[in-house]
């Protein structure tokens, strides 16, 4: 038993990787039920317990049972590599336009968890599809603030690091090198991309390619999903979640910082990963003028490569940087 996805020979040519702030918020949410995940997230759950007692998540915890379908219309497939949170709700309260699909992916989901449909909120979700969809938007809108927001710029860095490693991956090695790194229930065997499951499913990508997305909270699983007419999608975790949550560099070196100056070495430090300017002002709690700035001097004196990920220019380290960051040692 095992779920496939069966590529064409457009599907090869139409792969690509995205983020979304909105899946971020529903996995965080999910986290929250599942004591599994929660392992490299617990400075993250002391940070926010709080604000989650605050909400009321019971609405969309009856969507997100153990094994089953979640609803599709809840989290659809990003448009484009730097959707906003913003615009993807508005995608979710689209959806009450169509109260009769929504009645039916609904119906689905509380299906799979015993009781669920014949709740008092089961009752009132199928009763009432459209109000169903204005609430739970509300409810992500809510769980958006209080849970994912402050710490954005943190998740987004880690994602987009992500997205740029395995792209390198797969120019360099192809569909079959990328997947292969991606996580170990994954295969891929003439033309079809296996994912390990107990149950059997089978998603012709007939042109579309796949979608994919890398996640924080969905560690340690790799999801695969979304019916006819979503987009396929593949969700894994991302790189680095172990530490998402803690100190992202460590001393800058006393000699690096007389030798640039401490502004500009505590930002070559910091770039452990590929990051906006934005990311790293969160990090070091600078102005992001001031990030600006140093990054435009290194860049100019060979220090840091560049490359465009959406509207925003991630920054990484050369060699030479690297060599003078931990003392000529190899990076492990």
């Amino acid at each position: 038993m095992a779920y496939h996805f069966r590529f064409g020979a457009g599907d090869l040519l139409r792969c690509r990787f995205s983020l979304s702030p909105l899946w971020e918020t529903q996995e965080a949410v999910r986290t929250l039920r599942r004591p599994a995940r929660q392992q490299y997230h617990l400075p993250w759950l002391r940070r926010i317990r709080a604000a989650a007692d605050g909400l009321d998540l019971r609405p969309l915890w009856l969507l997100m049972p153990r094994a089953g379908h979640h609803p599709d219309f809840l989290s659809p497939p990003p448009l484009g590599p730097s959707v906003t949170f913003a615009e993807e709700v508005d995608r979710v309260r689209s959806a009450a336009a169509d109260p009769e699909a929504v009645r039916e992916d609904l119906r689905r989901s509380l299906v799979c968890t015993p009781g669920a449909a014949g709740s008092d909120l089961g009752r009132r979700m199928l009763a009432d599809p459209a109000g169903a969809v204005r609430e739970l938007a509300d409810l992500y809108e809510q769980a958006w603030a209080a849970l994912i927001a402050p710490h954005w710029p943190r998740l987004r860095a880690l994602l987009e690091a992500d997205i740029v490693f395995h792209s390198r991956r797969l120019a360099a090695g192809g569909l079959e090198a990328l997947f292969d790194g991606l996580h170990p229930d994954l295969r891929w065997s003439d033309g079809t991309l296996t994912i390990d499951r107990p149950t059997h499913h089978d998603r012709s990508l007939d042109g579309q390619g796949l979608l994919l997305m890398p996640s924080a909270f969905v560690w340690p699983e790799v999801v695969g999903g979304y019916d006819p007419p979503w987009q396929p999608t593949l969700v894994y975790p991302a790189r680095g979640i172990g530490a998402l949550w803690t100190a992202s560099a460590g001393p800058t070196p006393q000699a690096l910082a007389r030798l640039l100056g401490r502004g500009r070495a505590d930002v070559l430090c910091a770039l452990d990963e590929p990051a906006s300017t934005t990311a790293l002002a969160h990090r070091l709690g600078l102005a992001p003028a001031t990030v600006s700035a140093h990054l435009k001097a290194l860049h100019g004196a060979g220090l840091l490569i560049s490359a465009r990920h959406g509207h925003r220019i991630l920054y990484e380290r050369t060699p030479l940087a690297i060599a003078l960051t931990t003392g000529g040692r190899p990076r492990a």
